[in-house]
């Protein structure tokens, strides 16, 4: 089975897709504890991940000489893998995302040492010279600047340059998650790399020159997503333990679709992270205002709070329009006055149900954002951040399905 390295692997997203797509994880790395501890919790058949030998938390550490010739022997000896097939990694995004700079501090991204990881990236990838890479990040990243007066797209720039220092035929694209089927507009840049010896053919009449899957245009309306997940009872504890329907539509049914089985969940069933958050009165009138207003807000219940939008059942002609982000208040219910679950928002980043986070719900403040003025880094990782910050699963599995394609036809 073609195997895959995950680096800044969050809550598992990215590699649950190759996973489904028949890809086997051999070495994690995140420097999160509690998005770790998502990551190998969902993935009990693969035991070993949980040994300290192939899992890490700093990526720092991880690409000093000495560990990657330890854990290159471990590959052989413990795991009888002689050569990778693929990396992955999506360096921490918040110093090239407007959205998390905004919700955080304003302050040079040439000071934020996250910034800086992409290096430890291409170190690993030199050291092990797997047969395929992907890099991933957010759409901002192509025109962020390292200071207030530097130049445009110049961050891009230099992560560029220090890739194309590898032995590699490498093409980047822009891509919109709802070309693969994902809920959701959400533009992400991936950078995929090829080892020349594989002798693929660059071709620009392809997406990514061939790299990266054609786009499907096979997205699904939220109602017919999250409609099953309704209850009408939601605030006698604002808890739902247990489906409170049968799945209505195939969507729904692969959702609930239990793990490694193609049976599904049904009416009654155990549900997980399906806890509501309790609103005041007057929070809920605005909700239930803009539901039956087309998301309008008066004027009088309008706060300086980012631009809350409620979701469209049904999306317009042209498909999603939103993108999931670290906090679960960004967006409302379509057909009740509150803000998503947990197990809504994995939804909408295309979790299956049986994908338990760990962690806390939800947090605030300096404890989810950090404080770069004062030179505080560290972010929480809470459950809703976590799903937030994932590669959504169903746009994965398409990109595993892909380069096992290439890599079929190139051995």
């Amino acid at each position: 089975m073609p195997n895959f390295i995950d680096l800044f692997a969050g809550c598992g997203g990215l590699s649950l897709g190759l996973e489904q797509a028949g890809f086997k994880p051999i070495y994690v790395n995140e420097i999160d504890k509690s998005a770790m501890d998502t990551y190998l919790s969902n993935r009990s058949q693969y035991k070993y991940l949980k040994q300290k030998n192939f899992h890490s938390f700093n990526i720092e550490d991880l690409v000093k000489k000495k560990n990657l010739e330890k854990l290159k022997k471990d590959f052989k000896n413990i795991l009888k893998i002689n050569e990778i097939d693929l990396v992955v990694g999506g360096p921490p995004c918040q110093g090239y995302s407007a959205i998390g700079i905004r919700r955080s501090y304003e302050v040079d991204k040439n000071q934020l040492p996250s910034n800086y990881l992409y290096k430890s990236m291409i170190k690993f990838i030199k050291y092990f010279h797997p047969k395929i890479f992907l890099f991933e990040n957010v759409s901002g990243i192509l025109n962020s600047k390292w200071s207030k007066s530097g130049d445009k797209g110049e961050i891009f720039k230099d992560i560029l340059k220090e890739f194309k220092k590898l032995n590699y035929i490498q093409d980047f694209k822009l891509i919109y998650s709802k070309n693969y089927g994902v809920p959701q507009n959400r533009p992400r840049v991936f950078l995929v790399g090829i080892r020349k010896d594989m002798k693929f053919k660059h071709n620009f009449l392809k997406t990514c020159g061939g790299l990266l899957p054609e786009p499907s245009n096979d997205f699904n309306n939220l109602e017919d997503i999250l409609s099953d997940l309704i209850d009408l009872n939601y605030k006698l504890d604002f808890k739902t333990k247990t489906y409170p329907m049968d799945p209505k539509n195939k969507i729904q049914k692969k959702f609930r679709t239990k793990k490694n089985s193609n049976d599904f969940y049904k009416k009654g069933d155990p549900l997980e992270h399906h806890d509501y958050s309790k609103h005041s009165k007057k929070i809920e009138d605005k909700f239930e205002y803009m539901i039956n207003n087309h998301g309008k807000i008066k004027k009088e219940m309008k706060t300086r709070k980012f631009a809350q939008r409620v979701l469209p059942k049904r999306w317009e002609k042209k498909g999603p329009s939103i993108t999931t982000t670290s906090l679960p208040d960004d967006y409302v219910h379509f057909s009740q006055p509150r803000s998503l679950t947990v197990r809504e928002w994995a939804r909408l980043q295309t979790f299956p149900d049986w994908y338990i986070f760990k962690g806390k719900r939800t947090t605030g403040g300096i404890r989810r954002a950090g404080n770069p003025q004062k030179g505080i880094y560290d972010r929480e990782l809470p459950q809703y951040t976590q799903i937030g910050n994932a590669v959504p699963v169903f746009l994965a599995y398409k990109i595993g399905k892909h380069f096992l394609k290439l890599i079929k036809e190139m051995e």
